[in-house]
């Protein structure tokens, strides 16, 4: 019935992108959280080059200015060299003026993106001054990078703040990780963030707020869950658990975990797995209840359908989709919070690792 009182607008549809919002229209009635449709797989990547600089936006609006406000670590910018002396490093720095690109004047009605159009991994020169009038005027050479790079240098940026929030709120007492999804990808970065940072901490906050799923949640929750039962001590080193010195990741300490609302798929699973086994408590807010597994398959003009081929329970036989997992301690962060600088979850979550300390 909801294909019959489509297809009149199908017929009238004037691209395929706009065939596709009707079929999801139509899919969508089905509520099944990971039935889609889209587009062929890489139709949205772009070739615009990124900078990896914000800017002002109040001195944009008021003079049309480009105000550096915040520098990503490691981004382009923040590796740019001395146009003059390439050997010698030039980094921009926040509070100064971005004056040109390429010798093209920078203005308030310049499209900054237009002028890094396929300028991903190329040379590019940029004229910074210290002030908007040229004063302190220098000129650097930076390579930018797509925007999957630079999405990846804040994202990185965003944990270690993440993780020095913990530490602050903990004494130093406590560890933090993240996983960004659950790819083996985000695994093997588990690996690395538990091993380079926490053994030596008394606990661990592992967030998996904003984690869209994956397949590899099994394998994280083996990270949490393993016990040693005997230590080696390897010739001229310290002591470490056997699994440690043969090679396995295993955590052994108290841990807590945080959930939101953003959540999703994978991520559910390792917070069902978390709490089932009793690893420790979750703090946050209930999941989202997107727990059914699919497989893409290609229709033949390059659509890509998702399809749901099988379903997720728990232990006791409950279906997981459209019923969030929960948690054992609710904390809902108010609108606006994250602009403060204070992250009410977190807060929760370092309290009940401590115990209530």
């Amino acid at each position: 019935a909801i294909r019959a009182e489509l297809l009149p607008y199908v017929a009238g549809a004037r691209t395929t992108d706009e065939v596709r919002r009707l079929m999801r229209l139509m899919v969508g009635e089905l509520n099944a959280s990971h039935l889609g449709v889209s587009g062929p797989f890489g139709s949205a990547l772009t070739n615009t080059g990124r900078l990896g600089l914000d800017f002002d936006r109040a001195e944009y609006e008021r003079a049309g200015r480009l105000r550096v406000s915040e520098v990503v670590p490691l981004g382009p910018a923040a590796l740019a060299r001395d146009a003059a002396a390439p050997d010698r490093a030039r980094p921009v720095r926040a509070g100064e003026y971005l004056l040109a690109v390429d010798g093209q004047a920078v203005g308030a009605r310049t499209n900054l993106d237009e002028l890094l159009n396929y300028k991903t991994n190329r040379r590019v020169t940029l004229v910074i001054a210290e002030s908007a009038d040229g004063a302190g005027r220098r000129e650097v050479d930076v390579r930018p990078v797509n925007t999957a790079t630079e999405k990846g240098l804040r994202y990185r940026k965003w944990v270690e703040e993440r993780r020095e929030y913990v530490g602050r709120a903990s004494g130093g007492r406590l560890g933090y990780v993240h996983m960004y999804d659950m790819s083996s990808a985000s695994l093997a970065q588990l690996y690395v963030d538990l091993d380079a940072e926490n053994q030596s901490k008394e606990g661990v906050v592992v967030d998996v707020r904003h984690n869209d799923g994956g397949f590899v949640n099994v394998y994280a929750i083996d990270v949490l869950a393993r016990k040693s039962y005997f230590r080696m001590t390897p010739r001229g080193f310290n002591a470490a658990p056997a699994r440690t010195v043969l090679g396995q990741r295993a955590l052994e300490l108290p841990t807590v975990l945080v959930t939101d609302q953003y959540s999703l798929s994978d991520a559910e699973d390792f917070t069902e797995g978390y709490r089932s086994t009793g690893l420790g408590k979750v703090v946050g807010e209930p999941t989202s209840g997107w727990i059914i597994y699919t497989s893409n398959v290609s229709l033949i003009d390059g659509t890509v359908f998702r399809l749901p081929f099988i379903r997720i329970e728990t232990a006791d036989g409950v279906n997981m989709e459209r019923n969030p997992r929960p948690v054992d301690i609710l904390v809902r962060r108010p609108v606006g919070e994250s602009y403060t600088g204070k992250d009410s979850q977190l807060d929760a979550a370092v309290r009940e690792l401590l115990g209530g300390k």
